[in-house]
């Protein structure tokens, strides 16, 4: 799509300081629910090709735990939330306080999988709520679905609609910070994808012009 081609880097850096607004309201409801200082940040944001979208994630081949909503409302698009396995698991692990979850054999438990769609709520929420506080547009997310499957034919899945519109993704890399005794780090990728019409929408609202 030749608008991809007119973004320029401070176009970039609105979306990234939206991000970053963003997952500072996630960390505040994530602290919440793991009684445990949670910070994150949005470390970069990109466009990048459909066809190179799999390699963000290590390989159209790496399996891959997804969070995949609708975006909906006035700028109508798709969002994934994909983490590959270790990541996923150690993160529901910490939310349920279950050790031994796993997601290599399925079937998976219900309580490990309700907790992993209740974060892919709050940041999805999260990252729209700050887009919509910026644009002034409405925006919401759909109930959210999960999967774990190979990163390719997860966002074949989503990028069929799209492919004979547009060649580009924006990616919006995430990290998960857990402050105190048990530290560590635990990253994800959202992979926004606006449908055609709502790129225009959202960077106009933005008072961002594309010449």
């Amino acid at each position: 799509m030749e608008f991809f081609h007119k973004l320029k880097p401070h176009h970039l850096d609105v979306l990234k300081e939206i991000g970053n607004i963003g997952a500072g309201h996630a960390a505040t409801a994530l602290s919440q629910i793991l009684n445990q200082t949670i910070d994150m940040s949005v470390p970069a944001v990109r466009i990048v090709s459909f066809q190179d979208l799999p390699e963000q994630i290590g390989g159209a081949d790496t399996e891959v735990a997804a969070i995949f909503l609708r975006i909906e409302g006035e700028a109508p698009g798709s969002i994934f939330y994909i983490s590959q396995i270790k990541e996923a698991e150690k993160l529901i692990q910490r939310l349920t306080k279950d050790s031994h979850f796993q997601l290599e054999d399925p079937p998976f438990n219900e309580l490990g999988i309700s907790a992993f769609l209740e974060v892919g709520n709050i940041l999805a929420g999260s990252y729209l709520s700050s887009l919509a506080d910026f644009t002034n547009l409405l925006l919401q997310p759909s109930v959210p679905g999960f999967t774990v499957d190979m990163v390719g034919a997860i966002l074949n899945y989503g990028l069929i609609p799209l492919s004979e519109v547009s060649d580009y993704a924006i990616v919006i890399d995430t990290e998960m910070m857990e402050l105190g005794p048990e530290a560590g780090k635990i990253r994800g990728h959202f992979f926004l994808l606006p449908d055609p019409q709502s790129f225009n929408e959202i960077f106009t609202a933005l008072g961002v012009k594309i010449p």
